[in-house]
């Protein structure tokens, strides 16, 4: 039942912790756990086949237009681009809605002269009559006769608001549409039927050659490579500022200022992005790197930079997860359960910075994201589970002991056993002790010539003052036999001069019975006589009941000795009644006055025993203080 117990525990408590880590509450710690990593990490420098153009402040106050720019200057925009030999164009920006036809027909014309432009389209969603439409949002028809390719632009948050995935593509029906990132990747692999060439699977999405793991069923996890601003950002208006376009600007310095010239170096077989990064827009977003939002078109330039580089964010398998974590639930609780608080406090603490650790090494060196606050916040709760758990067995060890030995040992020594129950675990251990018999002379007589109440009466007074001397004196009180009294001394508690204390409580017990005798004679009652018998040696003690009942005693050859050497106050007159054994006399010889009596041969024994009458101590009480 014990062993069940360090099983079925573990169980609840895997099931309870496994529901609290499903919360959305959980899941944003979480998140916040992983945004930390990806700033402990830092900036990591990008490489230089991406650039962003931004349509933002400087970007109005130079041209001096509200937005919508006339199509035309995205024309030109294109046209630069071109001239500088751009690898590929892609516009988050959506040319959704018709304006001035010229002006669509110039941007349009302008688009069907390349191949490489990549267009920006939408999945809206509205509900009508309490049902829920989709569609796509695409270029402008003019557009797409033109045959001008496009793709999603889509970007989706967690419940806290951060971005932290990056979606593939939208579904509509069984219609896929990708996002603008994979339309760039397929470009740059020269897929020309995408329908043949893109897989959906449960775990990946595999376009061409490429495997792209997925953390939900249309997004993956991107692999930011530092806040907004990371990517080489130029002005719109620095683009399309060309020997025949004049800015507001400039016309204000009335001088021709031709910034392209400058920076069209920059844009030779580069991925230029163009977006919208005014945050009027309200298309900037929160990511990890919160230091400033992030524009969207350059988390689009983040998932493209760690596509290029295959530079993907993976998660743990979760089933392996689950299964570490069941096995760390177990062990942890059996630690926190047995070992002491002092000890499983530094335990704890090393494992959970050790898994803090590994984790953190996992995102760094394999980009690998495993649960990260999910076993450190096991180890703190187990730990707490587990000193409940030690506080409520200890509360019970200590009702246990107090209940099995109050009433048998000194108060002291209970408190002994209090501090280390250990002492007290099933199974026996030898150790040195010294036993004491005591035996009522002639008690089967005395039953016979006296009623049961009689005999009851004068023998409870007897044992409860007997009992009082063994107690007072650091003795455990091993058993009654009847009228037989058993007495240990040095179990379970350690104790030092066990035969002295054992030599002490005898002569204490016959002056006690002197006593008895004037009370007895008062009374007008019998008087008992007493012998007692101590050996001192090795004997096996400790719990040696059975698993139901609990038992502490000792056995063994010089157990069985201290009896027989009781049995000989009935055959050698002496003057306290008192017989103890060669040992207990070389043990404790200093403190006592004791004359030689006989060497016999007791049952069970090859060997004569050499035995003694003890007569007085001659230890003085200011010495058994000390």
């Amino acid at each position: 039942m014990k062993k069940l117990f360090y099983l079925y525990i573990p169980i609840i408590i895997f099931i309870i912790l496994r529901i609290v880590f499903v919360t959305d509450f959980w899941k944003n710690l979480e998140h916040k756990a992983t945004d930390k990593f990806f700033r402990m990490r830092g900036i990591r420098e990008v490489s230089d086949n991406i650039v962003i153009v931004e349509i933002g402040d400087d970007t109005f106050n130079t041209l001096n237009e509200r937005w919508p720019f006339p199509r035309e200057y995205h024309a030109r925009l294109i046209d630069n681009l071109e001239k500088a030999g751009a690898k590929q164009i892609i516009f988050d920006i959506e040319f959704t809605e018709r304006t001035n036809q010229t002006q669509d027909e110039i941007l349009a014309k302008t688009c069907s002269k390349y191949d490489n432009i990549i267009l920006a389209g939408k999945l809206i969603k509205t509900i009508y009559n309490g049902s829920i439409r989709e569609q796509f949002l695409s270029p402008i028809p003019l557009l797409i006769q033109k045959g001008v390719k496009w793709g999603m632009v889509n970007i989706s948050a967690d419940k806290d608001g951060f971005v932290r995935r990056y979606e593939l593509f939208q579904k509509r029906n069984k219609q896929i549409k990708l996002s603008i990132g994979l339309m760039s990747l397929s470009s740059l692999y020269n897929i020309q039927n995408l329908n043949n060439e893109i897989k959906d699977h449960p775990a990946y999405f595999k376009l061409g050659e490429d495997y792209i793991p997925k953390v939900t069923s249309k997004s993956s996890l991107i692999n930011f490579y530092g806040p907004a601003r990371t990517f080489k950002t130029y002005d719109f208006a620095e683009v399309i500022d060309d020997s025949i376009f004049t800015t507001a600007f400039e016309k204000e310095l009335e001088s021709n200022l031709n910034q392209y010239y400058d920076i069209a170096e920059e844009f030779k077989d580069k991925i230029v992005l163009i977006g919208l990064t005014s945050v009027e827009f309200h298309d900037t977003h929160n990511t990890p790197f919160f230091a400033n939002l992030m524009p969207g078109v350059e988390i689009h330039a983040n998932f493209i930079e760690m596509a290029f580089r295959h530079d993907y964010l993976t998660e743990f398998s979760f089933l392996k997860f689950l299964i570490i974590f069941f096995l760390s639930v177990i062990v942890l609780f059996f630690i926190n359960s047995n070992v002491k608080p002092t000890l499983s406090v530094i335990i704890n603490l090393i494992l959970l910075i050790g898994y803090l650790y590994l984790a953190y090494m996992l995102f760094c060196t394999q980009n690998r994201f495993i649960p990260i606050l999910e076993v450190p916040a096991s180890i703190i709760i187990i730990y707490i589970i587990g000193l409940v758990f030690q506080y409520v067995k200890t509360v019970k060890e200590r009702k246990f002991i107090k209940q099995a030995f109050g009433q048998y040992i000194a108060p002291e020594l209970v408190d002994e056993l209090i501090k280390d129950p250990r002492k007290l675990e099933y199974g026996g251990v030898q150790k040195e002790l010294t036993v004491l018999y005591s035996d009522i002379v002639a008690f089967t007589p005395y039953t016979e010539s006296h009623s049961p109440k009689e005999t009851v009466e004068i023998l409870r007074e007897y044992l409860t003052e007997m009992v009082d001397i063994i107690t007072k004196n650091k003795g455990t009180l091993d058993k009654f036999v009847g009228d037989e009294i058993v007495a240990l001394f040095g179990a379970p508690v350690e104790l030092e001069d066990h035969a002295f204390w054992a030599c002490k409580t005898a002569l204490e017990m016959q002056l006690k019975i002197n006593e008895l005798h004037k009370k007895w004679k008062t009374d007008r009652k019998d008087p008992l006589y007493v012998g007692i018998g101590i050996n001192s040696g090795l004997m096996t003690v400790g719990n040696l009941g059975s698993e139901q009942i609990f038992d502490y005693t000792a056995i063994g050859d010089n157990m069985n000795a201290g009896a027989r050497i009781e049995a000989l106050t009935r055959n050698y007159e002496t003057k306290n009644n008192i017989i103890i054994s060669e040992h207990t006399y070389e043990l404790t010889k200093e403190n006592i006055v004791a004359d030689f009596i006989d060497e016999v041969q007791v049952k069970g024994k090859k060997i004569k025993l050499k035995i003694y009458e003890l007569i007085e101590i001659t230890k003085k009480d200011s010495d058994i203080l000390q």
